[in-house]
């Protein structure tokens, strides 16, 4: 018999990821002596052992983070590991820079700290290219984080993969960012969710604004209950389908939003709070505000998850927009 010993393969059943690779051996420590050349794979499946259920159930039924990849390491509806969703408050804090008082677009201004301090104390008093030239009619747009990494990723596995279960997280984000509106608007507030066209709806299955909104309301309600936010997410219908927002430009999305939205209902000097997923370019936000203030609401105030930043949509404005296109467009 050689010196040279072949461990048999082994599987690992906590992880899609690990059962497709090999668990190799080789040789660690003295001489003459073998141990595993992936500690950390052993540690990852040690670390699942932590309740009766977790175990049985990610053994039977292995997964992995929807997001990183790695083995979940217990059952949860969730399919996000614990290290992803620990990183949507990074997120959070990240998107938290001096921006535009109202449609909290970032600002791009070379400022140092004191600078960026005294810019968060007139963060109000900010505002964008686009608000100035063309003011929207919501009276602020506020948004828990940035639309990128792990909130990207969860807010896909809600909207396009059919995965209801993230909603319960999500829904909770958009409550500390509907937060941020308590100093600003009226106690007694009616929230409506963005709506989507019927077919639309049906194809997937639910709206996920409206599965958003009802759980950063109920979440609402433990935290402020002297609060009185009430849902009637009747209140906005959509009359016509329109074609999906990310793969037209800028212009092209206000076009396609024009008329898209009417009020079914008396918003006449009520504050209206709207509810959505994702804010990109504004103009669904703009839509909704105008449509509630033409029927005589007294604010319209806009709450999203996540904002996707002018930086971000640097690539998709050089791909669709024309040359030279003025934010006077705003008012076309």
């Amino acid at each position: 018999m050689g010196d040279n010993l072949e461990a048999p393969a082994g599987r690992c059943v906590f992880s899609e990821i690990l059962n497709r690779q090999t668990l190799e051996f080789d040789e660690i420590g003295p001489p003459g002596g073998a141990g595993l050349n992936r500690v950390s794979g052993w540690r990852a499946v040690v670390r699942v052992l932590r309740s009766p259920i977790d175990d049985v159930v990610t053994t039977l039924f292995p997964a992995d983070c929807r997001c990183c990849e790695g083995p979940l390491e217990r059952a949860s509806l969730v399919p996000v590991c614990d290290e992803c969703l620990g990183r949507l408050s990074e997120i959070a804090g990240r998107s938290k820079l001096p921006g535009c008082g109202q449609c909290g677009e970032a600002i791009d201004l070379e400022m140092d700290m004191e600078d960026m301090r005294f810019a968060g104390q007139m963060a109000a008093m900010l505002r964008c290219r686009e608000c100035r030239m063309a003011p929207p009619e919501f009276d602020r747009a506020v948004s828990f984080g940035t639309y990128e990494g792990e909130l990207r990723a969860l807010i896909g596995l809600l909207k396009f993969d059919g995965v209801p279960g993230v909603a319960g997280v999500l829904g909770d984000r958009l409550a500390e960012a509907i937060l941020e509106l308590e100093a600003l608007a009226a106690r007694e507030l009616v929230v409506v969710a963005v709506p989507l066209f019927r077919a639309r709806e049906r194809q997937r299955g639910y709206n996920q604004s409206v599965m958003l909104a009802e759980r950063a309301l109920a979440r609402l309600r433990k935290l402020r209950p002297e609060w009185k936010l009430k849902a009637e997410h009747g209140l906005l219908a959509r009359r016509r389908s329109t074609e999906a927002q990310y793969v037209l430009s800028r212009r092209g999305r206000r076009r396609n939003l024009r008329g898209a939205f009417a009020v079914c209902g008396d918003v006449a000097g009520r504050e209206v709070l709207v509810v959505d997923d994702i804010m990109t370019s504004g103009a669904t936000a703009r839509e909704c505000a105008r449509v509630l203030k033409a029927a005589g609401a007294a604010k319209v105030w806009f709450a999203t998850l996540a904002r996707a930043q002018k930086m971000v949509r640097l690539h998709e404005d050089l791909l669709y927009e024309d040359p030279g296109e003025s934010v006077a467009m705003w008012s076309a």
